[in-house]
C-alpha cells in the first residue's frame, strides 16, 4: 500500500472515531425541584382521573407545560412532614431505617416531639442526617451529590436543606457533596419571604429561620422564590459554559408557612373571593410555579433542555390541620387529612418527570413509588454503577418505568411511619395525625394507629378519599397487611412509641395477630 493512501486511511479511521464521539449523548443533567408543604391539589394540574374543584382555584401554567412535555405520576409518596422526606432523598433509606422521623429543629440535641400523656417522647434521631460522620442522634450515610460530584457532575444546592441541626454535618450543604450552596442551611422554613424584611435578616429581629445568602436582593422587591431562581440560574450558567454534567437541587421554601402573599400573583385571588390566607398561600404556589417556568425557559435558551432531566416533587402533603383559612380536612380534597398525616392527603405527593430524551411527552404513570426511589434513580441516570455506599437502600430504580408508563414494577410496600407527635390538634385520630403507620401494597393501603392498636384498611382503586374502611369486612387482607408491615418495620429496625403507664412499646403491627 502507498504511504498516502495509508494516511488517508487513517484520517478517515480518525475522522470517523471524532465524529462518534462528537455526536455520542453526554450524561444527563439532573434538576430535582422540590417545594416544601404543598398538597397534590395545590395546582391546575389535575393528578385525579378528571378535574377537581381545587384545580380550578390555582394557576399553574408551568406544571401543566412540565407535564405535556413529560410524565405524570398520579401515586407518588413522601413522608408526612419535611426532614424525613429529605433525609430519604440523600439517602435512598425509608424513615423507618433511618430513625429521622419527625422535623429537626435548627438547635442540636433538641427533639421537636410535642409533650403527650400516653406516650414518652421517641429517641429518634433528632440531628437527622451526618453524612460520613459519627454525630450522636443522627444517620450515617453516603448521600448520592457525593457520588455524582466524584463522577464529574457540578453540583449545586438552591433553597431549603433541612437535613440536619446546627453544628452538624448535616446542617451545611457542601459536606453533602455541593460544590454550590445558596441559602441552605439548618432552619426548616424561611423567618420571611420579603426583601423589604430581608428574608429575615433584620437587625435585632433575626432568627435560626432567617435565609442566608442573599444580601444581593435586600430592600429591593424581590420575592424568596424569585431570589432563589434568579440565582439558580447564575450557578447554572457556570456548568454550562464549562460543558460540565451538572446536579441541581432547587428546593424552595414556598409553599411553607408564614403564608406570605406574593404581589405579582395575590390580587387574582383576592378578587375570584379567596380569603386573605387562602389568597395568600395561591400566590405563593403561583410564585413557585413561575421559578420552574423560568428555569425551563433558561435551560432552553443555553440548549441543554433536551439532555436535563427535571424532577417536579413536594416534600409531604399540603398544610390542613392548621394556619389555612376555611375548616380542616378540606384543602387536599378529595384526599384525606394534610400534612402530619398518613392518610392520603399528608403523603401523596405530586410528581412530574421531563426529559425529552428518554421520558415521553404527556405521559401518565401509575405506579405507586416514593420518594426513596430517587436515589437509585438519580445514580443508574447518571451511569454511575455499584457505588461504595454506606448504607443499605430501601429506594427502587424508576428508570424502566421512566422510560415508558406501561411498564410495571414490581409489588413492594411502601411504608410511611411517624411514630411521634407533631402538633397538638383537635381530632387527630380523625385526620390521622400523630403515632401512626401505615402501608400501602399494591392498591390496598393499611393504617395502624399506635394510641388503640387498630387498623383502617381502604382499597385506594375504589376509595381515594380512604372514606370506606373495610378492616372489618375483609379481616384476611387486614392481617395479611399487618403482618406485611410489621415484618417490614422490624426488617428496617423501626422504632415505637413507648407508653408512659406500663414502660413497654407498642406492639408491632403483626404482634396484634400473634405473629
Amino acid at each position: 500500500m502507498k504511504k498516502s493512501a495509508f494516511i488517508i486511511i487513517l484520517l478517515n479511521i480518525n475522522f470517523f472515531a471524532f465524529s462518534q464521539q462528537k455526536t455520542a449523548p453526554a450524561r444527563p443533567n439532573i434538576i430535582v425541584f422540590l417545594v416544601d408543604d404543598m398538597g397534590i391539589m395545590d395546582t391546575s394540574l389535575p393528578f385525579c382521573d378528571s378535574t377537581m374543584p381545587l384545580n380550578k382555584r390555582y394557576h399553574t401554567p408551568n406544571m401543566e407545560r412540565m407535564a405535556k412535555d413529560g410524565m405524570k405520576f398520579v401515586n407518588a409518596y413522601a413522608q408526612p412532614v419535611c426532614t424525613p422526606t429529605r433525609t430519604s432523598l440523600m439517602t435512598g433509606m425509608n424513615s423507618t431505617r433511618t430513625h429521622v422521623t419527625n422535623w429537626t429543629s435548627p438547635q442540636k440535641n433538641n427533639n421537636t416531639d410535642e409533650k403527650d400523656e400516653q406516650f414518652f417522647p421517641l429517641n429518634w434521631n433528632i440531628n437527622g442526617f451526618s453524612p460520613g460522620s459519627d454525630i450522636e442522634n443522627s444517620v450515617k450515610a453516603t448521600p448520592f451529590p457525593i457520588l455524582l460530584r466524584d463522577a464529574g457532575y457540578y453540583t449545586i444546592h438552591v433553597g431549603k436543606a433541612h437535613w440536619g441541626s446546627m453544628g452538624t454535618p448535616g446542617a451545611n450543604p457542601y459536606n453533602l457533596g455541593f460544590m454550590v450552596n445558596i441559602a441552605g442551611h439548618a432552619a426548616g422554613h424561611p423567618q420571611s419571604y420579603l426583601a423589604e424584611q430581608r428574608y429575615g435578616n433584620m437587625p435585632g429581629k433575626t432568627q435560626a429561620q432567617a435565609v442566608p445568602d442573599l444580601e444581593e436582593y435586600y430592600d429591593s422587591d424581590t420575592f424568596l422564590s424569585e431570589a432563589l431562581t434568579l440565582e439558580a440560574k447564575k450557578a447554572l450558567a457556570i456548568p454550562i459554559a464549562r460543558k460540565e454534567p451538572f446536579y441541581l437541587n432547587l428546593a424552595h421554601y414556598a409553599v411553607h408557612v408564614p403564608i406570605m402573599a406574593d404581589k405579582r400573583f395575590v390580587q387574582k385571588y383576592y378578587d375570584a373571593g379567596l380569603d386573605s390566607t387562602e389568597a395568600k398561600y395561591a400566590s405563593l404556589v403561583e410564585g413557585m410555579d413561575k421559578s420552574l417556568g423560568d428555569i425551563m425557559d433558561f435551560l432552553k435558551a443555553k440548549g441543554v433542555d433536551k439532555n436535563t432531566m427535571i424532577i417536579f416533587m413536594s416534600d409531604n402533603g399540603g398544610l390542613d390541620a392548621h394556619q389555612r383559612g376555611g375548616p380542616v380536612n378540606t384543602h387536599n380534597y378529595p384526599f384525606k387529612s394534610g400534612k402530619g398525616s398518613v392518610y392520603e392527603g399528608g403523603v401523596r405527593e405530586p410528581m412530574i418527570v421531563k426529559w425529552p430524551l428518554a421520558v415521553p411527552a404527556n405521559s401518565v404513570n401509575r405506579n405507586p413509588v416514593i420518594i426513596d426511589d430517587f436515589f437509585p434513580t438519580i445514580l443508574e441516570i447518571a451511569g454511575i454503577k455499584a457505588p461504595k455506599i454506606t448504607q443499605k437502600l430501601d429506594g427502587l430504580s424508576l428508570f424502566a418505568a421512566l422510560k415508558s408508563p406501561e411498564v410495571k414494577l414490581q409489588d413492594r410496600p411502601l411504608v410511611f411511619h411517624y411514630p411521634n407527635k407533631w402538633t397538638t390538634v383537635k381530632d387527630e385520630a380523625v385526620l390521622g395525625i400523630n403515632y401512626y403507620s401505615a402501608i400501602r401494597f399494591g392498591n390496598w393501603k393499611l393504617i395502624y394507629q399506635m394510641r388503640t392498636q387498630k387498623f383502617e384498611l381502604y382499597d385506594l382503586s375504589k376509595d381515594i378519599g380512604e372514606q370506606h374502611n373495610l378492616s372489618s369486612t375483609n379481616p384476611t387482607q387486614t392481617k395479611k397487611l399487618a403482618i406485611l408491615l410489621g415484618k417490614t418495620l422490624k426488617e428496617r429496625g423501626a422504632q415505637m412509641p413507648v407508653e408512659k403507664a406500663t414502660g413497654k412499646a407498642v406492639p408491632f403491627p403483626d404482634e396484634i395477630f400473634g405473629n
